[in-house]
């Protein structure tokens, strides 16, 4: 009843409400004739299925009131003609047996089907042309569809065949406004006039009460603004304009108004100080924007957003939320996860710690590789006696169903420590590729204000590393270039004393120098472990040589790892992908229309974005959530996110070759295919991620080539410039005055930007996000955060450490339920849905159709991806390549294009979807 009264409206089922109320009421004798009377009209629920899924009449339309023939003003001597369309619609779901009962009464009732006349879909068609004597465009007559009459239960769609009225001198169809006169929104999916003239478009339009104007939908056909047909040119300006709102107000759920604001939403001040966060967005927290919701104001601070509730979602665009299989893929994990971490968390309240004791801790999280064979029955059972009930079983097959899967990392070894040798591998083809960088000083230099933070002299020195350089001086080694480094020191130094105060949160900043051997693997030969400032609280780990600095070098392999784990997480992962990628998404919805090219080459890398991201910022790098508990960081990751993107973030510097170059891991070398040469011949993220890069960037190349000839093209387009100028004044206005921008004048810039754009939300977030649980989902390998720093003598502990070590490094880690919490988010984030859609596939090829450059372009680019699959497969199965080919190594597939649903630690899909 409930989607029924949503579609017609209140007011009309409560008068058929009224209608049966009175007829009961009426004298027995008469009820009785009444009741017989209803009995006929309504069908058994036996016949209820049948009679919804009974073919509708294919012309549900009906003739406008007098406007419309207004509307088609005829010109002298021109006669009127009727051309014929089908309109497809995503059928919402009724399950609910009362709603098909009603939909029944609805379709065979006449007072109601009178009452639905008033209703219905609006449509008119709007010519390319504009009439010479209103010099306004040239219109058909409006078109009512009366969908819920023809209303049909069963298939997920339903398209209904309508007819318009135009004047034999109309022209093309360029557009079509919509207004939904019922009382509930609806899925608009395609539109299609005599099989000619195709209009996508997969967008809800909500009621005329909510939404006054009339929704605007363009034909497929692309068109830059000055070639624009006459007819539409203030349609444009007009779709725009409604899509950008009036920057006011509580943004409404059936809204789709993109507009900017800073994080203001992070904390929660009204709870108190302990749930204050800053505001990214302002001076002292620079920060890209995100999509304003404009939720009330904090109580107790003005400037600070309300947080989300059960009464108030966060707003997003309404045509980016999760829908259908994606909410229901996404909702299964959610609820997965949550049903894992059930006897977790009451076994740590239990035992009030919850601390791993031995090894096995660890591994009884993850389910066995190899089930136990069925053993045979009991030899001396009998067909006649009853079987026995193996409660032992039962017990662990439910077990077995509350644990995780084994990530493929585990696969070289489930030991409670990584080794030296994957620790340089993973830095390589792990899911943090992008820290590893070329050692350029020695010793390495903090770039932090040595006002505010003293000098950071490093500890290292060449008497640290001398004896693993092959007989070569450290001098002689850079030379070479052979020395690499992780380097955290700046990342973590600010804000160290705040984190180790935590009681179960400790932390240092790390450095940690890697030589190149030469096999072209990496190895750690030095750790550096600094706590504040000072040269006492630095100290040097190398390789170990007894039983106890073995130990210690685990400890200290620990921290480096979780170090990299919360830069990964904030700044590779959340900022350069997720939240410098906004603004973009923000900007081509308000100052592109969806006619324009550059739009339509980059709408599929688009989507899902806004929604991903509003529910991170609700709960995953909110203050108090997943982030900020799992992760060494803690509340003060949104101020390391802040300080990256202030000091560090350039988006010149996200293009794969600027950014190998800016870390020292290639140059540029004209001899080389591309123009570039790594220094690691195996860098697996590098190699396979180059030939996607190169063959991406033709593809935009010749689709920019297309469409702007020269320079003139590109500088006089008035929709791309301001969308280009929104975003840096806009939506990166932090750092709206920076010089590295790069400037949009001429072909060659635009293919460089839009490149470089398509990349990061497609191929390089896959590279830092679908590997999140396969390669960083065991704990001992990989911690978000450790509880402890590393043992002195004098500490009450060090002798614990020393009778048991092993132990004494797995209470360092996350405890039980931390670790399952963790483990069911990095599981989510590394699902891909049933209905993902990956780099190289679109379905919109048709609005190319009179393009067959451009068609043969995305087909070249297809097979490019395709024939780039078997060379990474090949490439896996290279036993020269050891850091993606050897015993115990998962291949590194994560910048495959095409995967199946689930977590497959490959797959790139078109945009940042999860």
């Amino acid at each position: 009843m409930a989607i029924v009264k949503e579609i017609m409206g209140q007011c009309m089922v409560e008068a058929f409400c009224s209608d049966v109320s009175r007829w009961s009421s009426q004298p027995k004798r008469f009820c009785t004739k009444r009741q017989r009377t209803v009995s006929m009209l309504i069908p058994t629920f036996s016949e209820l299925k049948t009679m919804l899924q009974q073919t509708a009449p294919q012309a549900p339309f009906i003739k406008f009131e007098e406007s419309s023939k207004r509307d088609l003003a005829l010109n002298p001597g021109s006669v009127t003609l009727t051309i014929a369309g089908t309109v497809t619609i995503k059928n919402s779901e009724i399950t609910d047996n009362k709603e098909m009962m009603m939909a029944v009464m609805l379709r065979h009732f006449d007072a109601f089907n009178n009452a639905v006349r008033e209703g219905g879909i609006v449509m008119q068609l709007v010519s390319t042309e504009i009439d010479p004597r209103t010099m306004e465009p040239k219109l058909s007559n409006r078109v009512v569809l009366d969908w819920l009459k023809h209303f049909k239960v069963g298939p997920e769609r339903s398209t209904y065949n309508i007819k318009f009225e135009i004047d034999s001198n109309f022209g093309f169809p360029g557009a079509i406004t919509v207004t939904n006169k019922y009382d509930k929104e609806i899925f608009l999916e395609s539109i299609s006039i005599e099989g000619v003239v195709d209009i996508a478009c997969n967008s809800w339009v909500q009621p005329e009460k909510d939404h006054p104007e009339e929704r605007i939908f363009f034909s497929n056909k692309a068109y830059l603004p000055r070639h624009t047909p006459a007819g539409l040119k203030e349609l444009r300006k007009e779709e725009l304009r409604q899509l950008r709102g009036n920057g006011k107000g509580v943004r409404r759920g059936c809204e789709r108004v993109y507009d900017y604001d800073v994080y203001n939403d992070l904390g929660n001040p009204d709870k108190g100080k302990d749930h204050v966060r800053p505001i990214l967005g302002t001076k002292e927290y620079p920060s890209p924007r995100r999509c304003r919701t404009g939720r009330r104001p904090a109580t107790t601070d003005g400037k600070a957003e309300s947080p989300v509730n059960s009464a108030v979602e966060t707003y997003v665009p309404r045509d980016e939320v999760f829908e259908g299989v994606r909410k229901e893929a996404l909702d299964v994990e959610k609820l997965k996860g949550t049903t894992r971490n059930l006897i977790p968390f009451i076994r740590t309240c239990i035992t009030k710690c919850g601390d791993f004791k031995q090894l096995s801790d660890v591994q009884n999280i993850y389910k066995r590789k190899h089930e136990d064979k069925m053993k045979p029955e009991n030899e001396t059972t009998t067909k006649w006696s009853l079987p026995m009930i193996d409660t032992s079983k039962i017990q662990n097959d439910v077990e077995e169903y509350f644990k995780f899967n084994t990530p493929c990392i585990i696969n070289g070894g489930n030991g409670c420590c990584i080794q030296d040798e994957e620790l340089g591998r993973q830095a390589l083809a792990g899911i943090n590729p992008l820290s590893i960088r070329r050692l350029e000083t020695f010793p390495p230099v903090s770039d932090l204000d040595p006002s505010i933070y003293g000098a950071h002299k490093s500890a290292l020195k060449e008497e640290h590393i001398i004896s693993h350089l092959d007989g070569m001086s450290v001098r002689q080694a850079m030379a070479e270039k052979k020395l690499f480094i992780l380097d955290y020191h700046d990342a973590y130094i600010p804000f160290l004393n705040g984190i180790n105060a935590h009681e179960d949160r400790k932390a240092y900043a790390t450095r940690t120098i890697l030589y190149l051997t030469s096999l072209g693997t990496l190895k750690p030969i030095a750790i550096e472990l600094s706590l504040s400032q000072g040269e006492p609280s630095k100290q040097v780990l190398t390789p170990p040589l007894d039983a106890t600095s073995r130990w210690l070098w685990q400890i200290a392999k620990a921290h480096v790892c979780s170090n990299d784990a919360g830069v990964h997480q904030l700044v590779h992962h959340w900022l350069r992908t997720h939240a410098c990628m906004e603004p973009f998404i923000i900007a081509a919805h308000r100052q592109l229309s969806v006619m324009h090219p550059v739009f339509k080459l980059l709408k599929p890398h688009l989507k899902h974005t806004l929604q991903i991201n509003a529910l991170a910022r609700e709960a995953l790098i909110n203050g108090g959530g997943i982030i900020e508990s799992d992760f060494s960081p803690g509340k003060y990751s949104t101020e390391i996110i802040s300080a990256a993107y202030r000091d560090w973030w350039r988006f010149d510097m996200e293009a794969l070759p600027a950014d190998l170059i800016r870390r020292g891991m290639a140059e540029p070398d004209p001899t080389q295919p591309h123009g570039i040469r790594l220094l690691i011949e195996d860098y697996p993220y590098a190699n396979d991620g180059l030939v996607i890069w190169f063959a991406l960037e033709n593809l935009v190349r010749t689709y920019v080539n297309y469409y702007y000839r020269d320079g003139i093209m590109v500088r006089s387009d008035g929709e791309l410039q301001a969308w280009y100028s929104e975003v840096i004044n806009v939506g990166h206005v932090d750092h709206a005055n920076a010089s590295w921008w790069p400037t949009l004048s001429t072909p060659s810039d635009l293919t460089s930007i839009l490149t470089t754009l398509i990349w990061v939300v497609s191929v390089q977030h896959s590279a830092v996000n679908f590997g999140q649980y396969p390669l960083g989902g065991y704990v001992p390998m990989r911690p978000p955060h450790m509880k402890k720093l590393l043992p002195k003598e004098e500490d009450p502990e060090y002798k614990d450490f020393l009778e048991d070590p092993e132990g004494y490094l797995l209470s360092c880690l996350p405890n039980l339920f931390e670790t399952t919490k963790f483990l069911a988010v990095v599981n989510i984030l590394s699902q891909h849905s049933p209905d993902e859609e990956y780099i190289g596939q679109r379905k919109d090829l048709s609005d190319w159709a009179g393009d067959p450059e451009i068609i043969q372009a995305f087909y070249k680019f297809s097979m490019d991806l395709k024939r780039i699959e078997k060379e990474i497969e090949k490439r896996n199965k290279d036993p020269n390549r050891r850091n993606r080919c050897g015993a115990g190594i998962p291949p590194y597939e994560l910048l495959i294009a095409s995967s199946g649903p689930g977590v497959t630690c490959r797959g790139v899909p078109n945009s940042i979807s999860i």
